[in-house]
């Protein structure tokens, strides 16, 4: 068998080459192709001629393209939103020159053929303008080069060098207000750094529109050079060698050289007088016809008195009388009109004026007793001196920062969201004093200097760094407050240094964890129960309300965050609850199967970083000793343990767990199912932060290690 090589096949319109509809697809796609073949194409033009059908088509490009961008620059809103001006300039530009040479190549080659060598278009601008003779075409040709060259390019290039200048120079002064304003807090970074673009965006564009003002310098001279060398050049080519009479060769070439001419000049004036209307626009908000309109008519006296004027002109000798005070009149009209707006517009604003000054002078509206009912559930009060812990922009270190990222860490750590925290400042308090509020308690309080850092030793000694020696408010730690030029001498001898913010938002951290469970309202619960998956609906719907009610619920979970069990897995907490309610209506008990059911969850959650849960065991003694001190039957069942039996257990607990301490452990302690509730509620007493757990919460894969018993 042979083996026959693949044919290779294309879809495209030149078969073998390559070349396909998706690559033209592709092409037409790239505007950044496009204009490197605009590019090239240009350059082409110098080199090679040109037919004349071809060249008719560019010239109306050019002509086309010079009206698109006059309108452009009527209608734009600020000068940068044409940012790309001098480079379309220059490109304009390019095109011009190259179709002059275009053109000047079949005026002296094949002008001794008619007026139609060049194309049509030159053939027509020529007839139009002359009117059947040279010279007039000549002069109006110049009064173009002049009106382009003297009035209107002129005018605009000292505008956009003046512009230039003056921008350069008032440049810093602008930073600096920007920075002021940044400072002040009147803008934010993000704004900050948009103005600071738009203010190099202008001092770039008013620089490039000084240099390209050249450009349109340049094509009318090379406009008058070319116009002056076609005519000449045909005379000599018409009458020598093509032996045409000298007044048809005249003729013939002055009425191509002249349509040429007016062909490339009518653009450059027409771009000539986009850049002027683009430089004079500074300063000027809207589009032109918009500030021209408004600014013009917002005097109807100057109208009128141009009324009054125009009718007296009228009523001169010798002046036509019809168009004169046809416009007097239109233009007392127009007066008149403007008058009653303008009265119309003063009547409304001083209206609405008085109507400020009323609400202004008003007393203000008494606020309902009932506003002074609601309370806030966290709040932080500061004193004037904390102010820039809120105030400051641009920095990570910011309270309010802090505290959105404590509520998200809390959220994912505990299962709910937190309240907002509001933050206001109270003069009642000294200057770098804060009070935290939960419920409008006190909940804890400190003192920060915000321009100093909090500097602690590890291993509980004072800090030996001078400065403010003080207590850390939120451990009870000794800790000194020193300046910022210490912190780096502090860090190298291994201290912790904490900023202002963060010692704050650290006691603020504390202080939720402690009162959790207080802030998980009846409403929020209702929210958690509404957000749960559907796929748990058909559970919430036989639980809620037939066996447990929602406030049944709340209980539960207030209880389970009260020992900081994160309910994040409702899910699963939601099973447990199922469960128990089979056999007992008690929250609390209800919440101790609810602890076995997560007992996974607990068991990593005070498991050590090498995964191995440390345990403090509770001897059988006192084991039996609080299984004797619980009286009572069913939901009525308290603890009734002698004060000297409490004082005795307090101790051991103690010296326990600083033994633990010695060992670099942080236990957990262990205690049987049926006291575990009693054992914490006595723990939680003087050391609040102990984790208090069950045998039935240890998980059978968990890792367990003895370091005590008590």
């Amino acid at each position: 068998m042979t083996d026959v090589p693949a044919r290779t096949t294309t879809t495209g319109p030149f078969p073998g080459s390559g070349f396909s509809f998706g690559t033209m697809t592709a092409w037409l796609k790239r505007p950044d192709l496009w204009m490197a073949s605009g590019i090239i194409g240009i350059l082409v033009i110098l080199i090679f001629p040109m037919p004349s059908l071809l060249l008719d088509v560019m010239l109306a490009v050019s002509i086309i393209s010079s009206v698109m961008i006059l309108m452009t620059s009527l209608f734009i809103h600020r000068p940068l939103e044409f940012s790309s001006f001098p480079t379309i300039l220059l490109i304009t530009t390019m095109l011009r020159l190259s179709l002059n040479l275009a053109s000047t190549r079949l005026i002296l080659a094949h002008g001794h053929e008619g007026t139609a060598a060049a194309g049509h278009v030159i053939e027509a601008f020529g007839n139009f303008v002359m009117g059947g003779s040279f010279i007039i075409g000549i002069i109006v040709f110049a009064i173009l080069i002049i009106v382009n060259f003297v009035v209107i390019t002129k005018g605009s290039g000292r505008i956009a060098e003046v512009a230039a200048r003056f921008s350069l120079d008032a440049m810093p002064g602008k930073q600096m207000a920007i920075d002021a304003d940044l400072s002040a807090g009147l803008i934010d970074e993000k704004s900050a750094k948009s103005r600071r673009k738009d203010l190099e965006d202008e001092s770039a564009f008013y620089g490039a529109m000084d240099g390209a003002s050249k450009f349109v310098k340049g094509d009318a001279i090379a406009g008058l050079l070319i116009t002056f060398i076609n005519v000449i050049g045909g005379l000599i080519i018409g009458v020598t060698q093509q032996g045409m009479p000298f007044g048809e060769a005249a003729r013939t070439y002055t009425l191509l050289t002249v349509g040429d001419g007016l062909v490339s000049q009518i653009p450059a004036l027409i771009i000539s007088t986009a850049a002027g209307l683009l430089v004079s626009k500074a300063g000027v908000s809207g589009s032109a016809d918009q500030a021209m309109i408004r600014q013009m008519t917002g005097y109807p006296k100057a109208l009128g008195l141009s009324a009054g004027v125009m009718g007296c002109m009228a009523l001169l000798p010798g002046i036509p009388f019809i168009p004169f005070f046809g416009l007097a009149a239109l233009s007392g009209y127009g007066a008149y009109m403007l008058g009653q707006h303008a009265k119309r517009l003063a009547h409304e604003t001083s209206v609405a004026e008085a109507k400020e000054e009323a609400v202004a002078s008003a007393p203000p509206a008494e606020e309902p007793i009932a506003s002074i009912l609601k309370i806030d559930d966290l709040k932080i009060e500061l004193g004037y001196g904390l102010l820039p812990l809120v105030q400051s922009e641009g920095g990570s270190d910011r309270l309010t920062d802090q505290i959105k990222a404590l509520r998200r860490q809390l959220a994912a750590d505990m299962g709910f969201v937190m309240p907002s925290v509001r933050i206001l400042d109270n003069v009642q308090l000294q200057p770098n004093q804060y009070i935290i509020r939960v419920k409008e308690v006190d909940a804890g309080q400190g003192q920060v200097w915000p321009a100093q850092y909090m500097v602690m030793d590890p291993m509980g000694g004072q800090v030996d760094l001078p400065g403010v020696h003080t207590t850390e408010p939120t451990f009870g730690l000794p800790a000194t407050w020193v300046d910022a030029n210490l912190r780096e001498e502090a860090s190298v001898r291994g201290y912790t240094v904490v900023d202002a913010s963060t010692v704050l938002s650290t006691h603020l951290t504390e202080i939720l964890k402690a009162n959790v469970s207080d802030l998980l309202s009846y409403s929020e619960v209702q929210k958690l129960l509404k957000e749960m998956p559907k796929e748990q609906a058909e559970l919430l719907k036989d639980l809620v309300p037939s066996q447990i009610t929602v406030s049944g619920i709340q209980r539960v979970l207030q209880t389970l965050l009260n020992e900081r069990v994160s309910i994040r897995d409702l899910p699963a907490v939601l099973e447990g609850i199922a469960e128990a309610v089979s056999f007992t209506r008690n929250p609390m008990q209800i919440a101790e199967h609810v602890r076995a059911r997560l007992s996974r969850q607990i068991c990593a959650q005070y498991a050590g970083p090498d995964g191995t849960l440390a345990l403090i065991a509770l001897s059988p003694r006192w084991e039996q000793d609080f299984a004797d001190s619980i009286v009572g039957q069913g939901d009525d069942r308290q603890l009734a343990m002698q004060p000297s039996k409490l004082s005795e257990f307090i101790t051991l607990v103690r010296e326990g767990y600083e033994d633990a301490a010695r060992m670099g452990e942080a236990p957990v302690l262990l205690t049987s199912p049926g006291i575990r509730p009693f054992v914490r509620s006595i723990i939680e007493r003087f050391r609040s932060q102990t984790p208090v757990i069950s045998q039935a919460e240890i998980h059978p894969r968990a890792k367990l290690k003895t370091v005590g018993g008590i």
